[in-house]
């Protein structure tokens, strides 16, 4: 059965992301387990793309890095195996549908399955072409996630009652990246609030959030919040030094929920 639910079930939900081979691909398992043992309930792994267009320069340095050794699909879906032999928190992959078309659509989804991927986000895949990869994710019970940006105000509704796993919902208009609290759309808790008109899928807030203040706010209308650009960030700055403060960091944000 697909663990997305898991991430939700009787609690707020705290989704972590970071980039598969950043600095190396062996140290991206590492990582998952810390960032798991640190409260987090749903891990977003990004494939290395050399366009990844939804994000800021912290991300698409992480693209960068990974990609200069030579970091494949195949290396990521092989580090999921490895992920999958001590842990079964709820994963999903983040990627851009260039490298699921490029790899096969039944291919890349029989794939996640066999090694354990609940879900995938494609921020460039919009939804009104999203049936063929929706038919063919499904078959091999992976989760297409849905986004919903601050001015998708006349689509949410048609949005919302398709969606399966949780929602996305975009903080602010822009690409990813760290945020202070000036930045984040107004009109969030009123998007929540459409969205629950139609639908019992969870809503999880992504892009931006950073700090533990920021979390307990987003926490008193959503259902879960999605921190990545900061962890990258921390991975970046310590990479394979021993005192990497990863933990402290997500620990300090999850005692918010």
């Amino acid at each position: 059965m697909n663990r997305i639910y898991k991430a939700f079930e009787n609690k707020k939900a705290f989704i972590g992301f970071l980039t598969a081979g950043d600095p190396v691909i062996d140290k991206t398992v590492d990582y998952i387990l810390d960032m798991e043992e640190a409260g987090a309930s749903l891990i977003e792994i990004g494939i290395p793309f050399s366009d990844p267009i939804a994000e800021g320069p912290t991300i698409q340095e992480a693209n960068v890095r990974a990609l200069k050794n030579k970091v494949t699909t195949d290396d990521v879906f092989e580090m999921v195996k490895k992920v999958r032999e001590k842990s079964d928190i709820p994963l999903c992959f983040m990627t851009y549908l260039n490298v699921v078309f490029h790899y096969g659509y039944d291919e890349f989804f029989k794939k996640c399955q066999e090694v354990g991927i609940d879900g995938i986000i494609l921020p460039d895949l919009p939804y009104e072409e999203s049936q063929e990869v929706k038919d063919v994710c499904y078959n091999y019970d992976v989760t297409l996630i849905s986004m919903i940006a601050p001015t998708s105000k006349d689509r949410v509704e048609m949005i919302a009652k398709e969606a399966k796993g949780f929602i996305y919902l975009v903080s602010s208009m822009g690409v990813t990246g760290t945020r202070d609290n000036t930045s984040f759309a107004n009109n969030l808790e009123e998007i929540i609030g459409h969205i629950r008109q139609v639908t019992s899928t969870p809503v999880a807030i992504g892009f931006g959030i950073n700090k533990p203040e920021q979390v307990k706010e987003f926490k008193q209308y959503a259902d879960g919040v999605i921190v990545g650009s900061a962890i990258v960030n921390i991975i970046k700055e310590h990479g394979d030094h021993a005192d990497l403060p990863l933990k402290e960091y997500i620990q300090s944000l999850t005692e918010q929920l």
